[in-house]
């Protein structure tokens, strides 16, 4: 049976790589990869709209990804789950359509932790009279949640949030959160970016009660430009479209329009069809390593890099919650994080080194940016000595 690194074919080509950025976006297993080449070699054809076996096939794999999806995440129903091209189109998505349900005056919470995917769609509204107000961060990277209920005004009518910070790595209690909102608000629509969260904890959006919930396909081990929009179904049902075009539509003339059932509403034009094909063995293959196993692997990553990282001389670590994913940012006197991204990669270490899209954490600490290390199922205890001893050589260079 093969171990997990030898899943991922890139390892067997670059044996020497160290990808700590699987917070920007993981490397994928074979099953994943010849899922899609299988599909362009043996079966390519549109969907929905053949009516001839090819299509039919690819219709009901297509089919086949959503109730995978459905059940991987414990929507409701399988008409709850809507192809995208990622969390950010999931985002845009809902915020757009409900820009056109909510009026002037009305507001959208997020927090201080978000990633611009999950700030910008909302602050397009603002031309409707529609405001976005924020919670807070503390020192440590977590969410001041005793200021919640107070922010609860009654104005305020969207909470959306993420699951994970994808610059500070802050897990933060979601199904709590909503637990609270609801005692308050129970009319709150709440929408949950799971990006960074997909590949690294169970997800039940009937437990959570959330309203919507959206990921990548790309930060789950598949490929990119596919994603997922969870929505409860009086939602879904309750939106106008999104886009027009193909495969969303019941009926159409030159005078009117009228839309088809969900998901297909929200589904217009020809899909990433190998890419949604191919999110169902990467699914698959998180399911085989069992949520135990991974979220024990990683936390031993994360305490092993912590450690080593906090005995550098001037290394600060970003973001110091008491729960926390897979991710270490941090600082270091006199050297600028670019450069030091820089060496490490000469060296095939391969980290982050930005803002991570998410400009308010940044500001918050008075940071231009941070150097990010990310790790996933196929990081090993060889990946963090390799990450140590290229800071310190890097340290060692550049002050």
């Amino acid at each position: 049976m093969l171990s997990v690194r030898e899943q991922f074919p890139i390892f067997s080509h670059q044996p020497d790589l160290v990808w700590l950025d699987s917070a920007s976006s993981t490397q994928k297993p074979r099953s994943v990869i010849e899922t899609a080449q299988r599909f362009y070699e043996m079966g390519y054809s549109n969907i929905h709209r053949g009516l001839y076996p090819l299509s039919e096939r690819a219709t009901a794999d297509f089919e086949a990804t959503r109730d995978v999806v459905k059940r991987f995440i414990n929507a409701a129903e399988r008409e709850e789950v809507v192809f995208t091209t990622g969390a950010t189109q999931s985002i845009n998505l809902v915020a757009a359509s409900l820009g056109k349900l909510l009026k002037a005056g009305d507001a959208v919470l997020i927090t201080e932790m978000e990633h611009h995917a999950n700030i910008v769609p909302w602050q397009l509204l603002a031309d409707k009279g529609i405001q976005v107000k924020s919670l807070c961060l503390a020192d440590n990277g977590e969410l001041l949640l005793d200021e919640l209920e107070s922010q609860l005004t009654p104005d305020v009518k969207v909470f959306a949030f993420t699951a994970v910070s994808n610059a500070l790595g802050t897990v933060n209690p979601v199904q709590q959160m909503i637990a609270r909102v609801r005692a308050v608000r129970p009319d709150m629509i709440i929408l949950v970016d799971a990006a960074q969260a997909i590949a690294h904890m169970p997800i039940d959006v009937q437990a959570w009660d959330c309203d919507f919930l959206a990921f990548s396909g790309h930060k789950l081990y598949g490929p990119t430009g596919v994603g997922v929009l969870y929505g409860k179904r009086t939602w879904l049902d309750a939106l106008p479209p999104y886009m027009g075009g193909g495969d969303m539509i019941r009926t159409v003339t030159l005078e009117k329009t009228t839309f088809n059932d969900i998901p297909y509403k929200f589904e217009a034009g020809t899909p990433n069809i190998e890419g949604v094909l191919a999110l169902a063995p990467a699914i698959a293959f998180v399911e085989s390593l069992g949520w135990s196993a991974i979220m024990a692997h990683e936390q031993a990553l994360l305490t092993q890099a912590t450690q080593a990282l906090q005995q550098i001389d001037g290394l600060r670590i970003i973001g110091t919650a008491a729960h926390k994913e897979a991710v270490v940012s941090f600082i270091i006197d006199e050297v600028h994080p670019s450069d030091m991204a820089t060496l490490l990669g000469y060296e095939q270490i391969c980290l982050r080194a930005s803002h991570h899209c998410a400009q308010p954490v940044m500001q918050r600490y008075q940071l231009p940016a941070t150097v990010r290390a990310s790790f996933a199922v196929y990081n090993q205890s060889s990946d963090i000595e390799k990450l140590v001893a290229g800071v310190e050589m890097a340290v060692g260079m550049l002050r």
